[in-house]
């Protein structure tokens, strides 16, 4: 079997999709490598590490020739996979419900029309076993500590409290919206940053991962009708008196908060609006949001994707790809992802994997020409 490790071609991918530690553990399989040149190079890994770890190095042609199955982060233009075996799977963050043209139905229709078994690894379930291959849980948690980075970066005080000759530097005032992976990461490096934190989160299950990190929960309490537990530990819509009894409470503490970092995201969906422009207007001249929902809409209205924007006096950064701003952590735990996927079924008589049903059902967009993934067809 032939794995073909790509270079991304989405505007800003730093990521690459193996690194020379898994290809050597590809290899060790039986496999057989073939990595574009340049693939690894915005996350600093050279063309002859992956040689040095039994790869094969040369240019796409060469690259894709025979190879079944094509590794990536973002998934590839299918136009651009000629001299890949019939039926070749793609295996990467194949963003079904996105748009653009690094995503979307447009392009799941074009990977089944071309023969192509696309596998998209952001729905992998969220089951014990799959734990070591979801890709969204590795890139959240980056995106959660760089999140914090970044606030830090454009708020224009200090983070912990300091005491000095001159007098005393109060300590920042953080709050996260979204206990998820990516929440729960960005409290824990604004406590380690010395910042004040408090948290809230629609699934009352996270008041005691708040506590535990040190922070505060901030609920709404006895409020009927709350829908925020969704399956497989994602959030899922809010009631319309959850979601009034919410807005209440979060224009209050806001106001007092100097760094908000919002990270709720609903898979297949839009993200949910969790601060307007009226509660910007409340916080204080020079506070900042970090919004991490950003490419899905944004949980924070007047947030533009890719660029920071400041109204009533408030930053709002919106970064695209955050995880992948830390481009060699990045890779190195998506890269594992895949492995662990894929090792986890490997057929040493086969010489391929072969996935079982559970996870190959969840994961598989396409087969045979067709677009078979129940959650695209519904």
């Amino acid at each position: 079997m032939k794995i073909a490790v790509l270079k991304e071609g989405a505007a800003g991918e730093s990521r690459v999709a193996a690194t020379p530690e898994t290809v050597k553990k590809f290899v060790a399989l039986g496999a057989q490598v073939a990595v574009e040149a340049g693939a690894g190079a915005g996350a600093s890994y050279a063309d002859g590490d992956y040689a040095a770890a039994g790869a094969s190095v040369g240019d796409r042609v060469a690259t894709l020739a025979g190879a079944g199955i094509v590794l990536g982060v973002q998934g590839p233009d299918p136009a651009t996979l000629g001299g890949a075996a019939p039926g070749a799977w793609i295996v990467a963050g194949l963003n079904p419900f996105g748009a653009g043209e690094n995503g979307g139905r447009a392009r799941v229709d074009a990977y089944a029309a071309a023969g192509y078994e696309a596998l998209a690894m952001e729905f992998m379930p969220r089951i014990t076993r799959a734990q070591s291959m979801d890709i969204l849980s590795s890139q959240s948690n980056l995106a959660g500590y760089k999140a914090v980075l970044d606030a830090a970066g454009v708020y224009g005080r200090a983070f912990p409290m300091m005491m000095t000759a001159a007098g005393t530097v109060s300590a920042a005032k953080v709050f996260v919206m979204g206990v998820g992976v990516a929440g729960l990461q960005a409290i824990a490096t604004a406590r380690r940053l010395g910042a004040q934190v408090s948290a809230t989160d629609v699934r009352s299950a996270t008041k005691e991962q708040i506590l535990s990190l040190g922070a505060k929960p901030i609920f709404v309490e006895n409020v009927a009708g709350i829908e925020g537990e969704g399956s497989g530990g994602y959030a899922t819509e809010m009631s319309e008196e959850y979601q009034k009894a919410q807005a209440e409470l979060v224009s209050a503490h806001i106001a007092k908060q100097d760094i908000v970092i919002t990270t709720a995201l609903i898979p297949g969906r839009p993200a949910p609006r969790l601060i307007s422009d009226a509660q910007l207007a409340t916080m204080r001249p020079g506070s900042v949001i970090v919004d991490l929902a950003v490419e899905s809409g944004g949980n924070v209205e007047g947030a533009v994707a890719g660029e920071i924007v400041e109204r009533h006096g408030v930053k709002i950064v919106g970064h695209r790809n955050v995880a992948g701003r830390l481009p060699a952590d990045a890779s190195a735990l998506f890269a594992r992802n895949l492995y662990n996927f894929l090792s986890t079924f490997w057929d040493k008589d086969a010489g391929k994997p072969v996935l079982d049903d559970e996870i190959g059902d969840a994961v598989r967009l396409t087969r045979d020409g067709a677009v078979v993934n129940p959650r695209l067809l519904s």
